[in-house]
């Protein structure tokens, strides 16, 4: 697949104080129904080292690569989707959510 074809999605998690543990836990748990999609290329949990919520929580971003918007739109809608939000909502005080596409590639050497 050309990279330029990749649909991105990042979304910025704030977790309530104390719940960073129990939230990649649960995000680890739920996260098949997302990565067994069809249309789905892969997902990333990452924790900020540098940032805090404004409640003193901790700072995720999740990036979830996807064949094209039309597809992650269709899964974003789904029933399965609105289940695995449920599931983490009770860890979220607030967040955002940015799209974008990948332009371009440059492969590491390590």
């Amino acid at each position: 697949m050309a990279t330029d074809t990749v649909f991105r999605v990042m979304l910025r998690m704030l977790i309530k104080p104390g719940m960073g543990p129990d939230f990649e836990r649960v995000w680890s748990e739920v996260g098949d129904s997302v990565v067994t999609h069809p249309a789905n290329l892969g997902q990333w949990l990452s924790r900020s080292d540098e940032e805090d919520s404004e409640n003193g929580g901790s700072v995720y971003y999740i990036v979830s690569d996807w064949v094209s918007e039309p597809a992650f739109r269709e899964f974003e809608t789904s029933d399965r989707h609105l289940t695995h939000r449920q599931k983490l909502h009770p860890y979220r005080s607030g967040g955002s959510m940015v799209t974008m596409r990948v332009v371009a590639h440059l492969p590491g050497g390590g």
